[in-house]
């Protein structure tokens, strides 16, 4: 079991950042260079059945090793990390048998995981932790999904004397940009449900998400030498800022939790002609969220009926919350419930407040919630994970594939 920290370390040396700008897939070459070594990998644990598609996506499979009618299940994680943050020359470092205070990651900037702003790692006193430099992320999200996945399948494949059926595996690109299951090809695949491995602490289990949309708005503006420009010029600039003011100022990320949903203002490029701003709607419930999306066209109608055609609007869904799915099977959540809790892990479920591949996948057909993987703080610099929650996250996934024999 203790191979999958081994494995942690080496995968997370791949820098594999997803680009949003880019219209390729993989967006990024070195998440092909990611996967095709992780292909390798599994031939040489013993997969026979493995490919890397056109696509940068990995397929392979673990035959059943069983008479019995087992149904056949699937483990996903990502192979590119966020792009919020540095993941090239990723330096973790090990914090052996923590005892409580504050860890210095970089003794030259200096920077603190400091105990007061993350009380959390207070749980994990006594326990090995990896943190980063403080350079970088660390790339948890989702390299120790990937480790976990690859540990428990070596176990399986060495150790024949526990029971199982057809396992299916992928590992999909892009996720962090919300194109992992753009061109996931779920008959390929071949499972009858999955589960994602790209949650977060130990005992994590989720099996809904927020329904999630972005909103692309161009403010246009004219632009007239200032000294000559009364009644003339119009600032897009300042046109944004009263559209800006419009949104609930209580309705932002650094200001909700649970349940309730936001308006997150992402981006903002502009000048007196153009400017241009990108929020995300997200709302788990799906009524709520088609209201959030028509205040946002309401409120560019008011501006344009105030000042003239200035603005337009684009507003795409990304993804909606799989628990209109993933209720409907219930024995899939129910599997990875009983398998932690056979190996004494308290299960957390909880709604994400975000997406996985998992949400795209249990549309397309695939009902797919989400386990943990025992990280914490990702996609920045103050990301660290546990080690003793990724050789449990192994055992969950040995022991749902086991317990999977009896259904």
């Amino acid at each position: 079991m203790e191979k999958v920290i081994e494995r942690f370390l080496r995968y997370v040396s791949f820098d594999t950042q997803s680009d949003e700008n880019s219209l390729e897939c993989p967006s990024s070459r070195k998440q092909l260079i990611f996967a095709q070594e992780l292909s390798l990998e599994l031939k040489n644990i013993g997969i026979n059945k493995c490919e890397v598609d056109n696509y940068g996506y990995v397929y392979a499979t673990l035959p059943a090793n069983t008479n019995l009618m087992t149904p056949v299940i699937g483990f996903i994680s990502h192979l590119d990390i966020s792009p919020d943050l540095s993941g090239k020359n990723v330096k973790p470092q090990i914090i052996r048998n923590y005892q409580g205070g504050d860890i210095l990651l970089n003794e030259e900037i200096p920077l603190y995981l400091k105990e007061f702003e993350f009380p959390e790692i207070r749980k994990y006193r006594g326990q090995n932790i990896i943190t980063t430099d403080g350079n970088t992320l660390l790339g948890a999200d989702d390299k120790a999904g990937i480790a976990e996945i690859m540990t428990a399948i070596e176990f399986l494949i060495t150790h024949p004397e526990i029971p199982h059926g057809q396992i299916c595996i992928a590992f999909t690109p892009d996720e962090e940009i919300g194109r992992g299951a753009d061109k996931f090809d779920v008959k390929k695949f071949g499972a009858d449900f999955a589960f994602t491995v790209d949650g977060g602490e130990l005992g994590e289990l989720e099996t809904e998400n927020f329904n999630a949309a972005t909103a692309t708005i161009i403010v246009k503006g004219k632009s007239v030498h200032t000294g000559t420009a009364k009644n003339k010029m119009v600032n897009s600039l300042l046109l944004a800022q009263e559209l800006i003011n419009m949104f609930p100022k209580n309705d932002i990320p650094a200001k909700t939790e649970g349940y309730e949903g936001f308006y997150h203002l992402m981006d903002v490029k502009g000048t007196v002609e153009n400017t241009e701003l990108r929020y995300l709607i997200r709302d788990h419930n799906r009524n709520k969220f088609e209201l959030r999306k028509e205040f946002i066209k309401i409120s560019v109608e008011n501006l344009n009926n105030k000042y003239g055609k200035y603005i337009s609007l684009d507003i795409k869904d990304s993804y909606y919350n799989m628990k209109e799915v993933i209720e409907k099977y219930p024995h899939v959540s129910k599997l990875a419930f009983c398998a932690m809790k056979e190996l004494g892990i308290e299960p957390i479920v909880t709604p994400i407040r975000g997406g996985t591949d998992g949400a795209r996948l249990s549309f397309m057909g695939l009902p797919t919630p989400n386990i943990f993987t025992g990280g914490h703080n990702f996609h920045g610099r103050y990301e660290f994970i546990p080690e003793s929650s990724m050789i449990k996250a192994v055992q969950v996934i040995i022991k749902i594939c086991e317990l999977a024999t009896s259904l």
